[in-house]
């Protein structure tokens, strides 16, 4: 069961390139966490084009977009380059899926991640949680209305 509104974002340090870390506690603003089990899979792609083509409308609200999945550091650079995403994407990868696990959407089974998005807010409390079907892309609109409702 993931972390529910009202619950403290456990904070992190992960990778966002083979030598930059980034922490949640970097950001003073409401920060958008985007568990996804993959890059190259067909939907994790999809989702991740749809909340870089919305990072504009986030950004605007002084929101940050954060991707996280259990792939490395070099895989999500390489990834990245190659589909244009706008935002950093984060290696939970070393011990693999530690993140995940703190915010209860790991997958045992096959190692990944759960879909999940979390708004936290400056206080680093969930102010919204969502888990979809691995094999279904939530689109970026319930989160950018929970962000929404922040202001």
């Amino acid at each position: 069961m993931a972390l529910k509104a009202g619950a403290i974002a456990p904070d992190f340090g992960l990778l966002a390139t083979p030598d930059q870390k980034v922490a949640l506690s970097e950001f003073t603003g409401p920060v958008v966490l985007i568990f996804y089990p993959a890059d190259w899979s067909p939907v994790c792609s999809d989702e991740l084009s749809v909340f870089s083509a919305a990072d504009r409308l986030f950004r605007a609200r002084d929101a940050q977009l954060l991707g996280i999945s259990v792939d490395g550091p070099w895989c999500h650079q390489a990834f990245k380059e190659q589909r244009n995403v706008a935002f950093p994407l984060l290696a939970d990868h070393n011990p693999k899926g530690e993140v995940a696990r703190a915010y209860d959407v790991y997958r045992d089974g096959d190692g990944t991640s759960e879909r999940a998005l979390f708004v936290i807010d400056a206080d680093r409390t969930v102010v919204w949680s969502e888990v979809s079907p691995v094999g279904v892309n939530p689109g970026a609109d319930g989160a950018l209305r929970a962000v929404e409702a922040m202001s």
